[in-house]
């Protein structure tokens, strides 16, 4: 039984339930959403410590660890020669390894919670309690993979990171489509209940813009990533993207499909729209051919100072596309932690079945709340007799998403068979760009299913 709020003292509350963690800091909440805005916070704090491995300073005491970086990238191949220095492959170094260890944690809690059914099961108190070992397991993991031996370590990660973000990206998508439906459902329903012009007015001016910034991304592209007479492959991506943008909006406003599903329109194309020419400008930034892939400082300066020779690009740690990549990525982590959706599609992927409908008794002096001398306890267990959401498969969703914090933060850069290179490769821009055209798929099929097969629950 878990201890009373008045009684929550700091070494108790790392080891008890996400109830007691709460304590008095945080309005009155239910169970499931504090433990996965717990386990959001801890990944978050595992992606900052990444962008602290990557300042300068940090490498000097990065050194030190015995072997981490010996003979400059510190290749383990007999003779061959290595080229890169110690302060450039460092920093990707230590981000590999902080972001394998949250990595192997959220996948061993993944396996663990497998199949769990209610907060009754013992393993639920391992997923929502014991804070303390949890977090000493991972800081021992993470400390412990700084002692590695280098080999083939980097390289596999790199495959493993590959692949991971690719799933990612598209769980990105599934999380913002839901987030469109749920946005369009709640300002639709306003509008039916309410004064309908200013929400029908607030619907457009959402749409109007994302459609705008989308088209403003397509010259941008269309001027900074061509050449009259090359980058061939770049405008393809574009006018592809662009074309397939168009024919799922399109697709959205058609009347079967209107007739199939009411609440879908234009508002959750124009999401997927912004966020393919996204996908595609990430894609395009990582191409090793500098003349189709200008840097950023090089894009400011053909606007300031046309006339000016292009700077020198350099390969730098941060850069646009890695700073966006990191916004979405952190909206979704927050969305998946205290998102309660209506979609089934999202529930049968993310959450449990529509058919465990939960009744929860929230009357006064009803056992979901526990009363101690100050009142209420200000966050209830809502799952004993169903879970709110898949255990394993937030977990795995976690897994994931460290995986392609790896590659973002490292900007998608593997090293050479030799070590001797550092750079953008073909593989990540191939991975985002098909991602791209996969998330498009998705969509469109969650829009012509319910039409082509009309007996089947698409609801």
């Amino acid at each position: 039984q878990s201890p009373s709020p008045g009684s929550c003292t700091p070494p108790p509350c790392l080891c008890c339930s996400a109830t007691c963690l709460a304590c008095r800091c945080c309005p009155h909440s239910k169970n499931s959403i504090v433990t996965r805005v717990i386990y959001a916070f801890i990944l978050l704090i595992g992606t900052i410590i990444s962008c602290i491995m990557l300042s300068p300073g940090v490498e000097q005491q990065l050194k030190r660890i015995p072997g981490f970086c010996e003979g400059g990238a510190g290749s383990s191949i007999p003779g061959v020669a290595v080229h890169v220095q110690c302060e450039t492959f460092v920093g990707y170094k230590a981000v590999y390894r902080v972001c394998f260890a949250m990595s192997v944690c959220f996948l061993a809690f993944s396996l663990i919670t497998i199949n769990v059914r209610n907060s009754r099961d013992p393993r639920a108190a391992l997923h929502n309690s014991f804070w303390f070992f949890k977090i000493a397991f991972i800081i021992g993991v993470t400390v412990g993979a700084f002692y590695i031996p280098e080999g083939p370590f980097t390289r596999t990660w790199f495959i493993v990171g590959t692949c991971g973000a690719f799933f990612f990206i598209l769980i990105q998508l599934v999380l913002l489509v839901d987030f469109a439906h749920s946005w369009n459902e709640s300002w639709v329903d306003k509008m039916e209940s309410g004064n309908s012009k200013v929400w029908y007015g607030a619907l457009l001016c959402v749409m109007g813009l994302n459609y705008a910034l989308s088209l403003t991304a397509i010259v941008l592209m269309y001027h900074f990533y061509t050449r009259p007479e090359e980058c061939a492959l770049n405008k393809f991506f574009i006018s592809f993207n662009m074309l397939l943008c168009i024919g799922a909006s399109v697709i959205s406003m058609l009347s079967k499909v209107q007739d199939s599903q009411p609440r879908s329109g234009l508002l959750q194309s124009s999401v997927i729209t912004l966020y393919t020419m996204y996908l595609t400008w990430s894609a395009m930034t990582n191409e090793p051919d500098r003349t189709c892939n200008p840097s950023l400082l090089s894009i400011f300066q053909q606007i300031a100072e046309p006339t000016l020779a292009p700077v020198e690009n350099q390969t730098s740690w941060w850069d646009a596309q890695s700073v966006v990549g990191l916004a979405i990525f952190v909206l979704c982590i927050l969305y998946s932690s205290i998102r309660s959706s209506s979609t089934s599609q999202v529930n049968k992927l993310i959450l449990v079945s529509k058919d465990k409908v939960i009744i929860e008794d929230s009357s006064p002096g009803s056992s979901s709340e526990v009363e101690d001398g100050s009142g209420p306890k200000r966050v209830t267990d809502n799952e004993k007799e169903f879970v709110q959401y898949n255990y394993s498969f937030f977990h795995f969703m976690l897994f994931l998403a460290s995986l392609y914090i790896m590659m973002t933060l490292t900007n998608w850069y593997s090293p050479d068979a030799d070590y001797s290179d550092m750079g953008s490769k073909w593989p990540a821009v191939w991975v985002k760009i098909s991602s791209s055209w996969v998330c498009l798929t998705i969509y469109v099929w969650t829009l012509i299913a319910p039409v082509i097969f009309p007996n089947r629950d698409f609801a």
